[in-house]
């Protein structure tokens, strides 16, 4: 299938690695012109000249730390300055340190509220202009798994990630009548450090091996396995496609089955 992003510009926020970078690299597959974004530039750097050498489409890079107020206007100005606009955009953010919900403070939600609600709030706002003005655009924010299926011990990223899909279906209606649509895509196990990282979080909590975390969490997914990125990646690659223009206001899971809410 043709997918129709050929030239198309793309933001993807978070992808020096794991699920942003996934998507960035199915984008350039695509012909896609991506800006690869995150806070090492040594890594932004080698990624960004790996896609490109691999083509067809190319990709380039902007350092900008999420957490900085900072973050949407540095990003915003670099995307017009080295895309010329925003056509596609995937909105991604790093989650909170694990931990029981009724040991954060005030500190930590305010924080952690700024980098994964309201920096995606204004990013979006940011891009939208252009969009609305040709007639053409694509928002897709990731969120987690979490937020129809708690995850225990990331009871923060379950709260703020959960705030996100209310904002998107009603920005979906919004702007629907512009073409640009607005989604929402749910990772389930997906193989990135990520996951390493929380599956060694759990093992140092329940004193049993990272292999023994890995296993007993494969053992919760009809499909027996983790994800890969290049899995997610494709799901992600079609949503903010030509193809899928009549899709929007829609939440969709990739998650080999894991989440058991209808």
């Amino acid at each position: 299938m043709d997918l129709g992003i050929t030239e198309k510009r793309a933001l993807v926020l978070a992808s020096s690695r794991g699920l942003g970078l996934g998507i960035a690299e199915a984008l350039v597959a695509e012909g896609a012109h991506v800006l690869l974004t995150g806070r090492n530039a040594g890594a932004l750097a080698a990624e960004a000249a790996r896609l490109t050498a691999a083509g067809p489409g190319k990709a380039d890079f902007a350092v900008a730390d999420m957490a900085a107020p900072d973050a949407v206007a540095t990003l915003h100005a670099a995307a017009m300055d080295r895309l010329g606009g925003i056509d596609i955009l995937v909105n991604n953010t790093g989650g909170p340190a694990p931990g029981p919900i009724t040991a954060t403070d005030g500190a930590a939600w305010t924080d952690a509220f700024a980098l994964m609600v309201e920096r995606v709030i204004a990013m979006t706002n940011a891009a939208l202009p252009g969009m609305r003005a040709q007639g053409w655009g694509r928002i897709l924010t990731l969120t987690s798994s979490g937020v129809e299926q708690p995850i225990p011990n990331l009871g923060m990223s379950n709260t703020l990630r959960a705030a996100l899909l209310g904002w998107s279906k009603t920005l979906a209606s919004e702007v629907a009548a512009d073409g640009v649509t607005a989604n929402i895509l749910l990772p389930g196990r997906i193989h990135t450090t990520r996951v390493d990282e929380l599956d060694a979080a759990a093992a140092k909590r329940q004193g049993k091996s990272v292999e023994e975390i890995a296993t007993a969490s494969r053992a919760t997914i009809p499909m027996g396995r983790y994800g890969t990125v290049a899995e997610f990646a494709a799901v992600a690659a079609f949503l903010v496609s030509a193809p899928a223009s009549y899709v929007t206001g829609a939440k969709f899971r990739c998650d080999g089955g894991m989440i058991r809410a209808i």
